[in-house]
């Protein structure tokens, strides 16, 4: 049992770090060297990332690397109330990692690729619900229990934040993600608008999840008790 969490945990941690790490990191790049990548290509290097680490840690921990995914996955009754804090814990830490190693690699720049909104922050706040729960939507339905693998669940969630990227960024960041918000912030001391980041996305992965079981029926938001095996 312990050995399964701590590689969860490891799992959790190095996702995390990977999606922070190459995605604060495009923007990074693209800001000092020339916008080369451009806001495509951004987008397309979250996506890609986050694609990534589903079929390599998917079948390890579920590929969660987002808190707020993770309560999702609680909302809909697939995980326990237990294992909530160890993901968090392991996805906050790699996401700080992460950016830390930006900070030493890239000094000069002043928000490491840090969310922040662009429009009006009421604006911000509500494209963050809406992107979290098309996120939420799209990972419950092609998840098996709180495991993002299979076939085809990395092309879909790794396209989904492709595409919401593309549309959200210019106006909020497109963050979805609380760990993906809080590194680059906490790091960087650009933390005047990290509350959005912190909270939008939990209100949108909640809504997700009546949405997917009036679709779905019970077989979406079900979990069984794995001391009596009932559901």
């Amino acid at each position: 049992m312990f050995s399964s969490r701590k590689n969860t945990c490891i799992a959790e941690t190095i996702g995390t770090f990977a999606l922070v790490f190459a995605g604060c990191g495009a923007i990074i790049v693209n800001d000092l060297f020339g916008a080369q990548l451009g806001h495509t290509g951004i987008s397309m290097v979250f996506g890609l990332t986050v694609m990534a680490m589903i079929y390599s840690i998917g079948n390890i921990s579920g590929a969660h690397i987002n808190p707020a995914v993770t309560l999702g996955f609680y909302f809909a009754g697939r995980i326990q109330k237990q294992e909530i804090l160890p993901y968090i814990t392991c996805q906050f830490i790699g996401a700080l990692l992460a950016a830390g190693l930006l900070k030493l690699l890239f000094s000069s720049h002043e928000s490491l690729g840090a969310t922040l909104p662009s429009g009006g922050l009421i604006n911000a706040f509500v494209l963050e619900v809406v992107l979290s729960f098309f996120l939420m939507f799209v990972i419950l339905n092609v998840s098996t229990g709180h495991m993002e693998k299979g076939i085809m669940a990395g092309v879909a969630i790794g396209g989904t934040v492709a595409f919401e990227a593309l549309m959200g960024g210019p106006v909020s960041g497109a963050s979805m993600n609380p760990a993906r918000s809080l590194g680059p912030a906490l790091v960087s001391g650009n933390l005047s608008t990290l509350w959005i980041y912190l909270t939008a996305p939990i209100i949108g992965t909640w809504l997700a999840r009546p949405t997917c079981r009036m679709i779905q029926g019970n077989e979406c938001c079900h979990v069984k008790d794995e001391t009596t095996g009932k559901e």
